[in-house]
Parts: structure tokens; sequence; C-alpha cells
């Protein structure tokens, strides 16, 4: 299927003009599909350190609920819930706005903090470890769904750029290369005539 070319005036200013435009869209093009090989190398990165994160944060899960139910049977459910009554958060945790080529995501940093000391009375030794380990289990969450919101943002912004590119160099440069190849051809048989009829009227002249 022939591209179609622009619907404008084919003179030699419009020539010009379209030289400029043509020039300016391919390296617009160019810089695109850089920023396109820049995203998918993201991807693969951020996509490794998701798969990991993910099967330590399985892992610091299965533990944390492992110490839970070890509390929870030795404690009793009245017991857990008065002894975590008051109980100041083991971590604190900071989000920023991060960017890389343009994608903006969330940073989310989350730092454990010393245990705050609970009465002996009723509680057992397991509490400080369960207390522990989902503490870790919370950090490791945390990271996790960092790494998974970057890693969706940088995938869609992958997505719009490969059909930026694509529109470019599959619809918008050829229709400019067409329209110039027309225009160029239309100038040089107006030329050509010009010519012939220069010709002519000098055989006539002589004559």
């Amino acid at each position: 299927m022939a591209t179609k070319r622009l619907k404008i005036p084919p003179t030699k200013s419009t020539l010009l003009v379209l030289k400029r435009k043509v020039a300016f869209l391919e390296l617009g093009c160019s810089l695109l599909e850089r920023k396109k090989e820049l995203l998918t190398r993201l991807v693969y990165e951020r996509l490794k350190q998701y798969r990991a994160l993910r099967t330590d944060a399985k892992a610091a899960l299965e533990t944390a609920y492992y110490w839970l139910g070890i509390t929870h049977t030795r404690m009793g459910s009245r017991s857990l819930q008065q002894a975590a009554l008051g109980l100041n958060p083991p971590l604190e945790v900071k989000i920023l706005p991060r960017s890389s080529i343009g994608v903006q995501y969330p940073a989310i940093t989350a730092d454990r903090l010393p245990l705050q000391p609970v009465g002996l009375l009723g509680t057992d030794s397991s509490f400080d470890e369960t207390r522990r380990y989902l503490a870790d289990m919370v950090v490791l969450l945390a990271r996790l769904g960092e790494a998974e919101t970057a890693l969706w943002r940088l995938l869609e912004e992958q997505r719009k750029t490969q059909k930026r590119v694509n529109a470019l160099k599959y619809n918008v440069i050829p229709r400019y290369h067409t329209t110039i190849h027309f225009i160029r051809s239309t100038l040089e048989e107006e030329d050509r005539n010009t010519l012939f009829q220069i010709k002519v009227l000098r055989e006539r002249l002589h004559q």
C-alpha cells in the first residue's frame, strides 16, 4: 500500500520547510529509539530485582507467620492483643519521589527501629521473635512494593515510547518523504516544461 502524502502546495519554499521538518522528525525518532533501549535495559534490571525481592518476601512472610502462630498458641488471642496495645511502630518509613528516564515512581525506605521493651507478665519469649520477623517482613514488602510500582511504570513508558517510534517510523516520516519526492518530481516537471517552452520560443525567434 502506497504511503499517503501530505496535502500541501508543491512549491520550493514548502520543499525547504519539509526537509527541515523531516530532519527534525528523524532526530526525534532516533532519540526515542535510544530511550526505548534504555527503558528496556531498566525493565530487565527491575524485573530481576523484583523476582529476587518477591522470593525473599515470600520466605520472610512464611517465617513471620510461623512465629506468629507459635506466639498465638502460647499466649492466646487476648493476651497477644493486650501485649501489642500501645507499642510504637517498629519501622520508620519514608516515601520520596524518584525518576528514571522521565518515569516517576515512589522510592520507599523502611528502617528497622529498636524493639520497644514489654512487660514480662503474660508474654512469651517468642513474642519478641515474632515482632522482629514481622518487622523484617514489612521492610521487604515495602521494597517489593517500590520495585513492582517502578517495574509497571517503566513497562508502561516503554510501551508508549514504542508506539511513538512506530508512528514516526512507519507513518509520519514516510508521509514526509513521499511528499518531498512528489514535490521534487512536480518541480522538476515544471522546470522541464519551462525549458521546453523557452526552447520553442527561441526556435520561433530564429525562424
